[in-house]
This record gives structure tokens, sequence and C-alpha cells, in this order.
């Protein structure tokens, strides 16, 4: 049994290095080989700052059921990541879980820096880079803050707090 292990581990080792090794560039390819002028290529990244600089200095906002809520968003790629999304209104179907939290998922992954932390009510929190979770209450796990509704606990309660809610998230 041991030798068995040693054998799959040797060998899942080997295809690991094999595949990194492949995957490995020189970017020598991207260099000018004449004397021509270059020229710029737009990449994938440049299309995502041009989304980000458009979204930049507007406002993201939040509505629960329809009724637009205070938040302060965090600084953050993923809020960044966010707000891209909300640019056409971003309509979410939450559902209550552990009697403290309302979550669903965002239809897209997210860039997510998770800590471990304790949240509090009003918290906004994304969850394995794809669901988005409001708290009433508080709960301790891996999370990347997205940013703080400005109510307090009672009236978090009053509003995720009984049943299922629906979130709205669009750009002023």
């Amino acid at each position: 049994m041991f030798m068995k292990r040693t054998i799959i581990f040797l060998i899942s080792l080997i295809i690991i290095s094999t595949v990194v090794a492949c995957g490995k560039s020189n970017n020598s390819s991207l260099q000018p080989t004449t004397d021509e002028p270059s020229t710029t290529i737009t990449t994938p990244s440049d299309d995502q700052t041009t989304k980000e600089d458009e979204t930049a200095n507007m406002k993201l906002t939040l509505k629960i059921d329809g009724i637009e809520v205070d938040v302060i968003w965090a600084d953050n790629d993923s809020v960044k990541a966010l707000k891209n999304l909300a640019k056409d209104e971003l309509t979410i179907n939450m559902s209550k879980y552990g009697g403290f939290e309302q979550v669903g998922s965002i239809g897209s992954t997210l860039p997510s820096a998770d800590t471990r932390i304790t949240t509090n009510p009003g918290d906004i929190v994304l969850y394995s880079s794809n669901q988005i979770v409001l708290f009433y209450d508080s709960n301790t796990w891996s999370y990347t803050k997205l940013g703080h509704i400005n109510l307090s606990k009672s009236e978090l309660t009053d509003l995720l707090g009984d049943e299922d809610v629906v979130i709205t998230l669009s750009l002023e």
C-alpha cells in the first residue's frame, strides 16, 4: 500500500512538472523582428482597464426588494469588477441562510482576497468568488469584504431576516 502511494505521488509530481514546464514562455515572439515601427496590441487587460475607467467615478447602488440602502463600498478589485457587472443592472435572487445572512449567486467569478473575518450586521462580502452575502447578524469565515450597509441591526433584520429577497446593483 505504501509503495503504491509513493508511485502515484511520484507520477503526479512528474505530470505537474511537465505541465508547468510546457506552459512557460520566453516572450521573445512579442519582440519586433524588423526595423518597422511597432504597433500597439490591445490585450484583454487593456479592455478591462478601459471598463474600470468608465465605471470608476460612478456610484454603485444597492436595492433590497426595491428599497435603496446606503452602502459604503470597499476600494478593492472585487468591487471594481462588481461595478462592471452592475453597468447593465445586476439582479440577484438571495436566499436566507443560517439565520444571520442572505446569500446569492452573482453569476460570474470576481477577483477575491479572502481573509478570515468576523462579520457585523450590515457587512457585504464575497464568498467563494461568485456569491454575494448580506449579513444581518455575525459570522466568522473567510470572505472578501465588499462593503457595509448603513442600517441598524434591527433594521437589517426587518429587511433581510423574514424571507428571501432580491437585490439589484446598478450604477449612477
